[in-house]
């Protein structure tokens, strides 16, 4: 028995550090979690000065090369929260319906929208589910587009730094 809930303590806790990871993620505007940008080190000397001199033109460059800003907010995912679309009260009122036709010909009107209500739900049950793999499968190609272009991003800016004498990591 003790063994069952050390099992699940360790569940819940690796639950909660996983929650407070995305947590701590997402509080930085989700782009820690997806992104890290590149580092830049003096190679010849250049003073600090120079080096944030550099790297705001070199910012400003890649910009211009690829067309992302890094620094703005990254694009609104629908997250992993889903609100009912009403698929399952509509389904089961649009069987029941049917089901009180059909019923109606076999003599029990009653029985037929019950039978018709309960496959109304189940068919409005499976549609959320489809909604739901669509959102999950948008979420996740808005995401690697999102991360296409940060490395994108972040490839020029490293190359103009190190075209400017800075080892960049």
């Amino acid at each position: 028995m003790t063994s069952k809930l050390d099992w699940r303590a360790r569940k819940i806790r690796a639950a909660v550090k996983l929650t407070m990871a995305l947590s701590i993620g997402m509080a930085g505007g989700g782009t820690a979690a997806l992104a890290q940008a590149p580092i830049s080190y003096p190679g010849a000397g250049q003073s600090l000065e120079q080096q944030a001199k550099d790297e705001a033109e070199c910012r400003s460059w890649a910009t211009q090369q690829t067309g992302v800003y890094p620094y703005q907010a990254p694009p609104q995912y629908y997250g992993n929260s889903y609100a009912p679309s009403g698929n399952i009260v509509r389904g089961a009122a649009g069987g029941a319906m049917l089901g009180a036709v059909g019923g109606a010909i076999g003599g029990d009107t009653g029985k037929g929208a019950a039978i018709g209500a309960g496959v109304g739900a189940t068919a409005g049950l499976l549609k959320n589910g489809r909604e739901r793999r669509n959102q999950a499968r948008a979420n996740d190609q808005a995401a690697a587009q999102y991360q296409a272009e940060i490395n994108a991003y972040n490839g020029a800016f490293a190359a103009c730094m190190q075209g400017r004498g800075y080892t960049v990591r």
